[in-house]
């Protein structure tokens, strides 16, 4: 029932934030400069005049007021049409469908590389605490914290693939190709990861029930993996969940960098473009992502916690 609820109550947020997000969205792409019937004319070579710009617009509806544009494009959502690319002349959700596996995939690669980093690390750094593994520790996730994740990209590309010739620089195909996006993704994001499990996990192995588990005989390996470490993880679920927003709309630069077929590329042309078809609808899709990722992370407190109710500890 407990799970229920959370469900429940995510997707009441959900239908609040795609309305929200979705009215912000339309009336900033309407107040912001430039013109998608301008660019359309651009894009098929035709030389404008003001009777075929008055046309495009009508024929896109661009004639009608804000408010009736903002609540047809909504009837339209409610049926699962997002529209039509006013550029490609192609439907908006084919578009970010078929390249939203590419995102999905390499976000996976980068929280795989990221937990791989940061939950070794992290731990090292607690348990040796004042120690050189501390000191290692903190030492790496400064550097983390420091290196634009667009200049870290660039020097693996120079180290692995100019220098030694290991991976592949760019494009998709095989398991090589994951590799040094997935990497720049993950120690791009290990740094807060690190020093918030540190923090955590100090703070929880000087606990009074660490202590009574140390005095009722267990070893040290078991007190630490199977008390302290899960413990300690609710506030790197919690991190997790705050962070699926700007993961998704910051691998937008690596995938650009290593030419990854994302939707990285599309939404950058289509803001070069205006095409307000395709930008409100990889907002819509991004947040309708960013709400699963959190019921995910809510479902993930009651599994590791069960006293934890939706983010709160009972009692």
């Amino acid at each position: 029932m407990k799970i229920l609820s959370i469900v429940g109550s995510r997707f009441v947020q959900l239908l609040i934030m795609i309305l929200v997000l979705s009215f912000v969205t339309f009336l900033l792409m309407k107040i912001t400069p430039g013109d998608p019937i301008r660019a359309i004319l651009k894009v098929d070579d035709v030389i404008s005049t003001t009777v075929e710009e008055e046309k495009l617009r009508k024929e896109y509806g661009y004639d009608q007021p804000v408010l009736v544009q903002y609540g047809q494009w909504l009837w339209n959502v409610a049926q699962f049409d997002l529209g039509e690319s006013v550029i490609a002349k192609r439907p908006v959700l084919d578009m970010i469908m078929s390249r939203l596996p590419a995102t999905v995939a390499l976000t996976i690669g980068g929280m795989i590389v990221l937990f791989m980093i940061s939950i070794p690390l992290g731990v090292l750094g607690a348990v040796y605490e004042g120690r050189w593994p501390d000191y290692v520790s903190r030492w790496i996730a400064m550097m983390g914290a420091s290196i634009p994740s667009f200049w870290l990209g660039l020097l693996l590309i120079y180290v692995f693939s100019l220098t030694f010739n290991l991976l592949p620089v760019m494009g998709t195909g095989t398991l090589a190709h994951f590799v040094l996006p997935s990497i720049t993704l993950g120690i791009a994001m290990a740094p807060m990861y690190i020093r918030l499990l540190r923090e955590r996990l100090i703070a929880t192995l000087q606990s009074s029930y660490i202590e009574a588990a140390k005095a009722r005989g267990l070893r040290k390996e078991r007190v630490l993996l199977f008390h302290a470490i899960r413990g300690s993880l609710i506030p790197l679920v919690t991190m997790f969940g705050l962070s699926i927003g700007s993961l998704l709309g910051g691998i937008t630069v690596i995938e650009i960098l290593f030419s990854w077929p994302g939707m990285g590329e599309l939404i950058v042309n289509a803001v070069m473009q205006r095409d307000y078809p395709v930008i409100q609808g990889y907002i819509i899709i991004v947040g309708f992502l960013v709400v699963i990722s959190n019921l995910i992370v809510d479902v993930m407190y009651v599994l590791i916690n069960p006293q934890i109710k939706q983010g709160k500890e009972a009692g």
